[in-house]
């Protein structure tokens, strides 16, 4: 763990152990983005909720981001209204709207229907106030707060009768504190009770404000931000109390449900890349895996050398080779990826020169470097430099401009390929990869 000259630290892969029940010294300046969209009674209960957090009033910011309601939330001096017309349901642009309202440097996300607990904005706050590129997720629990008003909410807090608690969801209490987390953790990161710092949600881009319906946008997010080197976390004692049941214990019509939960893993599948998200045998404009390569001395090995790639069986691209020398293949480019790919690509290849992979040994050196294993591996094949990253270890080394070494492992390997000379034999080659 790195300490920076501000008194704030930089951790090695995800572990935030240390830090666990730290403070920082002075309380952080924070902001909470609420959506609205008409539901005035929930965000009565939610912002009474927030008049009585234990963190210092002075340094805690609200701002209501509402998705274009009829008539404008009413809200008590001091919160911050912003307003975006009504175009369906956009929660994801509503909370960019709030968040480029922010003034906190630790910028947490709760909705407009779920009450915070007096400790929440201090417990979930505090961790990204130590660790600037954490992403803290919060414990949301579930109560019948029909009929609720801020006076019953107050006596409950203040230790009088509490309401009904409801079925707490069973996947997210799988989360445990995500300090293993995985590729796939990003699951156990809710909007609803999210938190991280404003310089981080700024340089991802914030939500993808493409996602026009009911949930992902939260999971999108989460796994941009861990590709982009992000700490995950989960606080369980930040609790939040939401109105209602979780969504799929609703007991809504089946048929719209899953018609709605399809909405949703199209979308996800679109941006997400991850095999269980998106299945396998499909095209996808953001693969899991970015390969740059070299081209060969000639055409033949270029060809062979990126056929070898695409038969590699990962979710991959190539860029740097012309892709007509292989009938305008879509996943082969020229160029330099573009931003939005790299955002979200998990791993990133560098080839100086084409190969031929053994079967299973690109994807066996990919697995090497997911979480929890090494950041970065690098070797030869010949003269043939070969470097296998993963993306969230290239960010955060570059954020903080320190050796990647100093935060993952940075290991040498043996690489299971051949380099291929010129004109190899294409038809010798080709039906066997």
């Amino acid at each position: 763990m790195l300490t920076l000259p501000d008194g704030r630290h930089v951790v090695a892969g995800n572990d935030w152990s240390p830090l666990a029940d730290a403070r920082p010294g002075q309380p952080p300046e924070v902001s909470v983005v609420v959506p609205y969209y008409r539901a005035q009674d929930e965000l009565d209960l939610v912002l009474a909720g927030l008049a009585l957090q234990t963190h210092p009033a002075s340094r805690l910011q609200v701002v209501v981001a509402d998705d274009g309601s009829p008539e404008p939330p009413r809200v008590p001096a001091g919160v911050t209204v912003v307003r975006q017309p009504d175009r369906g349901f956009r929660a994801a642009a509503a909370r960019n709207l709030g968040a480029r309202a922010a003034e906190g440097e630790v910028l947490l996300f709760l909705d407009g229907d779920t009450v915070p607990t007096p400790t929440y904005v201090e417990e979930l706050s505090a961790l990204p106030a130590l660790v600037p590129d954490a992403l803290v997720t919060g414990r949301r629990r579930h109560a019948d707060l029909a009929g609720w008003t801020p006076d019953r909410l107050r006596d409950w807090f203040a230790g009088g009768a509490a309401p009904e608690e409801l079925t707490e969801p069973a996947w997210l209490r799988e989360a445990g504190d995500l300090l293993d987390a995985d590729d796939r953790s990003y699951r156990f990161v809710i909007s609803a009770v999210m938190g991280t710092t404003r310089a981080l949600f700024e340089e991802v881009g914030g939500f993808d404000e493409t996602f026009a319906g009911y949930g992902g946008e939260d999971w999108e997010l989460a796994h941009r931000l861990f590709s982009a080197g992000a700490v995950l976390a989960h606080r369980e004692r930040a609790v939040a109390w939401h109105d209602g049941p979780d969504w799929g214990l609703r007991g809504d019509d089946p048929v719209a449900a899953r018609r709605e939960k399809n909405a949703e893993t199209r979308s996800l599948a679109r941006l997400l890349p991850d095999p269980a998200a998106r299945g396998v045998g499909g095209w996808w404009r953001h693969p899991a895996v970015v390969v740059r390569m070299a081209p060969g001395a000639d055409d033949d090995a270029t060809v062979l050398g990126v056929r070898s790639l695409l038969a590699a069986g990962a979710d991959l691209q190539v860029w740097g080779v012309d892709p007509d020398l292989l009938d305008g293949d879509p996943r082969v480019h020229t160029g330099e990826p573009p931003p939005p790919v790299l955002a979200r690509a998990r791993s990133q290849v560098t080839l100086d020169g084409p190969l031929r992979w053994a079967p299973g040994g690109l994807a066996a050196l990919l697995d090497k470097v997911r979480p929890g294993g090494a950041g970065r591996l690098t070797g030869h094949v010949g003269d043939v430099g070969v470097t296998v990253a993963a993306t969230r270890a290239l960010r955060r080394s570059s954020r903080w401009d320190v050796p990647l070494a100093t935060l993952f492992d940075d290991a040498e390997a043996d690489i299971p390929a051949e380099q291929l000379g010129p004109h190899p034999d294409l038809g010798h080659h080709l039906p066997r990869l």
